[in-house]
C-alpha cells in the first residue's frame, strides 16, 4: 500500500499505510489512525463543527468538569470503543469526569447474556463501576422474549428502543449521573434521518441531528427524589417518581464512521461482543442502512451529507415563525403567502407523563402507552391491523 499521507513531512521515510480511512480515503498507517480518530473525537467533544451553537454563537463542549457521566454499554463494538476512548481521552486531556458503566439487560436470551459478560469484562479492564438494569425489574416482568412471544417479530424493535431510552435515563437517575453518553456513531445519525424523513416525520429531525439532548429543566431536588425514607428504590430512589428527559444525553461519535470504529477496535484489539441482536434483521431501520451503505460507496462523503441535510431541516423549523405542522404563523407567513392550516396544533409542549412522571409530549409517555397495551393484551392486535 502506498505510504501514510498524515505522516509529519520531516519524517526521512513516511510509515507505510495499513489501510485507507472511509471517512476520507486517505491512505494512513496504524499510528497516524489512532491519533486521528481520537482527535477528531476530542475536537466533537470540545465542541468543534457542530451545528448547535449558544446563544452566542460560540461552540458548546459535551461535558463540564466535575460532571458524573454515565456510559451506556452493551458490549458492542461502538460501546467498547466508547468506553475506551472516554477513559483515553478524561485522562490525557483532564476533562474531569467521573465515569461509570449503565448496562441494560433487555431479557434476549442468547444474545444478552453473552454481551453483558463482554460488559463486566470492559468494566475490570477500565477500571469503572458498572451497573445493570433490566427490563423484568423496570416493567414488571416484561423481557423482550416475552413481548416478542406476545406480538411477534414485527415492530418489536419499536417496544425496545423505547423502552431502553428510558431505561437509561431511569438508570442514570439512580446513579445520580449528570449526563449519559451513547455509542451513536455517524451511520446511526444518517440512518435516523433517512427513516424521519422516508417516514414524513420531519419534526423528530432536530431531535435526532442534535449531538446533545435532554438537559434538567427543574431543580436537582425537584429532578431527583432524595428522600431517605423511601425504600422502594436503589439508594432511596423510586423508580416510579423519576424524571428520566432531565438527563442529558450526548453522542460524542456523532461524526465517526462506523467503518472506522471497527478498525480502531481491531487494531486495539479492544475486547467487544459483535453478536447481532437475533430479532433486529426484521427492523425497519434495515432498509435505511442499505440504502446509506449503498450511497457510502458511491460517495463517503454521502454519511456526514445526510447529517448536515438532518441538521438544515432542523434549523428550518425552528426559524421565526415555523410552526411543526408546516406552515407559517404571523406576518412571516403572510409575507411568503402561507395561510395557517386548519386542526394544526403547533409545537408541542413537554409535561410530565402522569404514570411515571418522566417528561412526555402527551398525557402518557410513549413507554407507559406500550407497556399499557402489553398488560392489557392489545398490543398484538394493534400491530396486526397495521
Amino acid at each position: 500500500m502506498a505510504p501514510c499521507a498524515l505522516c509529519p513531512p520531516g519524517d526521512a521515510l513516511p510509515r507505510r499505510a495499513i489501510l485507507r480511512r472511509p471517512k476520507t480515503l486517505q491512505p494512513v498507517c496504524k499510528e497516524c489512525f489512532f491519533v486521528v480518530f481520537e482527535t477528531e473525537i476530542h475536537h466533537t467533544i470540545l465542541g468543534y463543527g457542530q451545528a448547535e451553537r449558544n446563544d452566542k454563537g460560540k461552540r458548546k463542549a459535551l461535558f463540564k468538569r466535575g460532571e458524573r457521566v454515565a456510559i451506556g454499554a452493551s458490549g458492542g463494538k461502538d460501546s467498547t470503543v466508547l468506553a475506551h476512548i472516554m477513559k483515553v481521552l478524561n485522562d490525557r486531556y483532564d476533562y474531569g469526569l467521573d465515569l461509570c458503566l449503565l448496562s441494560i439487560d433487555e431479557g434476549i436470551s442468547g444474545y444478552r447474556d453473552a454481551s453483558l459478560d463482554t460488559v463486566k469484562r470492559n468494566a475490570v479492564q477500565y477500571d469503572l463501576p458498572l451497573k445493570i438494569l433490566s427490563y423484568k425489574e423496570l416493567y414488571n416482568g416484561w423481557t423482550m422474549d416475552k413481548v416478542v412471544a406476545e406480538i411477534g417479530k414485527k415492530g418489536n424493535c419499536t417496544y425496545c428502543g423505547v423502552f431502553r431510552r428510558q431505561a437509561l435515563d431511569r438508570g442514570a437517575h439512580l446513579l445520580t449521573v449528570d449526563h449519559v453518553v451513547t455509542g451513536h456513531n455517524a451511520d446511526d445519525v444518517a440512518e435516523t434521518v433517512l427513516m424521519n424523513v422516508l417516514r414524513g416525520d420531519i419534526a423528530r429531525v432536530g431531535r435526532c441531528t442534535a449531538i446533545t439532548t435532554g438537559g434538567d429543566p427543574f431543580s436537582s431536588a425537584e429532578a431527583r427524589d432524595d428522600d431517605p425514607n423511601d425504600d422502594d428504590g436503589e439508594g432511596g430512589k423510586s423508580l416510579s417518581s423519576l424524571l428520566p428527559s432531565t438527563i442529558k444525553r450526548s453522542k460524542p461519535f456523532k461524526y465517526t464512521y462506523e467503518k472506522e470504529i471497527v478498525l480502531y477496535a481491531y487494531f486495539k484489539k479492544l475486547d467487544y461482543h459483535s453478536t447481532e441482536c437475533i430479532y433486529s434483521p426484521t427492523a425497519y431501520r434495515g432498509y435505511a442502512r442499505a440504502l446509506v451503505k449503498d450511497l457510502e460507496a458511491v460517495r463517503p462523503s454521502s454519511i456526514v451529507d445526510l447529517i448536515y441535510s438532518g441538521e438544515m431541516m432542523a434549523q428550518s423549523m425552528s426559524l421565526k415563525g415555523r410552526r411543526v405542522g408546516g406552515d407559517w404563523s404571523g406576518k412571516e407567513g403572510e409575507l411568503m403567502g402561507y395561510k395557517k392550516l386548519k386542526g394544526c396544533a403547533g409545537r408541542q409542549v413537554q409535561q410530565n407523563c402522569s404514570k411515571c412522571n418522566s417528561l412526555s409530549s402527551q398525557p402518557l409517555c410513549q413507554a407507559c402507552l406500550l407497556l399499557e397495551s402489553l398488560n392489557q393484551g392489545v398490543a398484538k392486535v394493534e400491530l396486526s391491523d397495521r
